[in-house]
């Protein structure tokens, strides 16, 4: 029998998620975690096949972790429309410069793969490509687009459109890896998107890591949980 750890905090979405899964999932036992310690333990130990953080904050559990795979990110997977993407960076902290960018990339790249499908990146920017010399922010966020736009045609054989600003017209041409221009603005559209849109959401896989652990927010829905739950049990085969 596998064990999927899943952490419990003050969303009890989380619990009845626990029991609809259950109920498909029979030959998989389901440990409920109380803390980021015990989470962290679940996630380095070998009897455990994958680890969910549920509704468990995420900063002490994603620092603790870094202690042993210090290269980690995530990405989140959604499925919106009839298609599913992958959107990165997510973290607050995460993809602060081109060359982490970059990463993020080249390992949703390979998780689009495993999944038996074409990659399609669009990165993003914070303004659209005439709105250069707005203010600071503005200009040096769409240089570093340019920059991995280019950084990723010279040294990859994929689809890679920098659509800017424009987002709805990355999704509109069904691209299936989304980067955002920095940690911040990716966990907006993710908030944007699944919570208050409520776009089917996966949860966040995590790269860097030889575990299955899947990133969640602490203000997802049941069906959101569940999600995460089925998500892992696969990966975890």
């Amino acid at each position: 029998m596998k064990t999927i750890a899943i952490g419990v905090g003050e969303n009890e979405n989380i619990i009845q998620a626990c029991h609809i899964f259950k109920e498909k999932h029979p030959k998989t036992d389901v440990k409920l975690i109380y803390s980021d310690e015990d989470l962290v333990k679940a996630v380095l130990d070998d009897s455990v096949d994958a680890v969910v953080r549920g509704s468990l904050p995420a900063s002490n559990i994603m620092q603790e972790l870094k202690e042993y795979y210090p290269d980690l990110s995530r990405a989140t997977y959604i499925n919106g429309d009839d298609y599913e993407f992958l959107l990165s960076p997510v973290g607050i902290d995460e993809g602060k410069n081109i060359d982490e960018k970059y990463e993020i990339a080249l390992n949703c790249v390979n998780f689009i793969k495993k999944l038996g499908k074409e990659p399609k990146i669009a990165i993003l920017a914070e303004g659209r490509e005439d709105d250069f010399g707005r203010g600071s922010e503005v200009s040096n966020s769409i240089i570093e687009s340019k920059k991995l736009t280019k950084l990723l045609k010279e040294n990859t054989n994929e689809k890679v459109d920098n659509y800017f600003i424009l987002i709805e017209k990355a999704i509109n041409n069904k691209a299936n890896i989304i980067i955002a221009p920095n940690g911040r603005v990716g966990n907006i559209i993710f908030r944007t998107l699944v919570l208050l849109s409520s776009w089917p959401s996966y949860g966040a896989v995590t790269f860097g890591i030889d575990r299955v652990y899947i990133d969640t927010s602490r203000d997802q829905s049941i069906d959101g949980y569940v999600r995460s739950l089925t998500l892992a049990n696969e990966l975890s085969e």
